[in-house]
């Protein structure tokens, strides 16, 4: 049976950034410092015209390895709830400029706070560091984020690809301790498994969606530092315990080799007991999030976005 077609605007932005020689560089092949400097030319083009908010500012958050980089993005309001967010990017490229448009979009729409974090990636650092720094960020939010006039004890975590591992990673390690919830979780396509033999992985792993079998395959070996890390739920969260985490939402393209992990997760939360919303977006590949200047159906996912944090920050 054939694939169904990718949609338009998706194909018609590739084709944008092809013709500005905007092209992405994989860490595979390439010196790291090549690969995250084409992730900030192709985010430039994404995000041209985005304004930035009122009192956006740098922070730093004292964690395990030291002070963990963060962007605030205010709310409108003081004393707004506050989405603890962390970027895609195969934990080794990608950055706060990079999402700025994204965050920006969200706290507008959402009217919640937004903290971004700045983990730390490999090669430099490999696991635990990033998921060590998003656990950070998220307890100093926890308890300390009054300074910056949010609503500590109204929180999300969020993420995309690898951020949304890590998000889902520390709401696990939250849970199990005794102290503030998150609210919320919001998962991007997110790489929950260390594992990259699913259907979806062989019928859209090729590397023509974003993804491949092979950058996944480099991905775990980089990352990780030990085979029994593979097992560990703080690198593969879809292994954890799902009882008693916040609700979701979770967001996927059609044509994104995570696709089954998404449907995998969705069922252990419903399961679990967990409210869970999965939206497919029809004809779109893996990275998506970045290209709501464009292409409309990556508009409706923010706005989906946002519509869930309001409707979890309402009660």
């Amino acid at each position: 049976m054939a694939e169904a077609p990718l949609d338009p605007e998706h194909l018609a932005a590739a084709a944008a950034l092809k013709a500005r020689g905007l092209l992405p560089v994989s860490p595979m092949t390439a010196p790291i410092a090549e690969a995250r400097a084409a992730v900030d030319r192709i985010s430039a083009f994404l995000g041209e015209g985005s304004v930035p908010l009122a009192g956006e500012r740098d922070i730093a958050v004292p964690g395990r390895g030291g002070p963990v980089r963060c962007r605030f993005y205010p709310a409108a309001t003081v004393g707004a709830p506050v989405l603890v967010y962390a970027h895609g990017g195969s934990f080794a490229v990608g950055g706060l400029d990079a999402w700025d448009h994204v965050m920006r979009d969200l706290v507008r729409q959402s009217g919640a706070a937004a903290l971004h974090v700045d983990y730390r990636m490999m090669p430099e650092h490999r696991f635990p560091a990033a998921p060590e720094d998003m656990l950070a960020a998220a307890r100093w939010v926890a308890t300390q984020a009054g300074t910056l006039g949010v609503d500590p004890a109204r929180f999300a975590l969020g993420g995309d690809s690898a951020g949304a591992n890590l998000a889902l990673g520390t709401a696990q390690v939250l849970r199990d301790e005794d102290g503030p919830q998150p609210r919320f979780l919001l998962l991007h396509y997110g790489a929950y498994s260390t594992e990259y033999d699913s259907p979806s992985w062989h019928r859209f792993g090729g590397g023509e969606y974003g993804l491949s079998r092979a950058s996944a395959a480099w991905l775990w070996e980089n990352y990780l530092t030990a085979p029994e890390q593979r097992q560990d739920p703080r690198a593969a969260p879809l292994l954890g315990e799902m009882r008693g985490l916040p609700p979701a939402l979770l967001t996927i393209g059609s044509h994104d080799p995570l696709l089954d992990e998404q449907h995998a997760l969705a069922g252990k939360l419903r399961m679990a007991g967990v409210p869970c919303r999965l939206i497919e977006y029809p004809g779109l590949t893996h990275g998506f999030i970045r290209q709501a200047r464009l292409v409309g159906k990556v508009r409706q996912a923010i706005a989906d976005s946002a519509a869930a944090l309001r409707e979890a920050f309402a009660h």
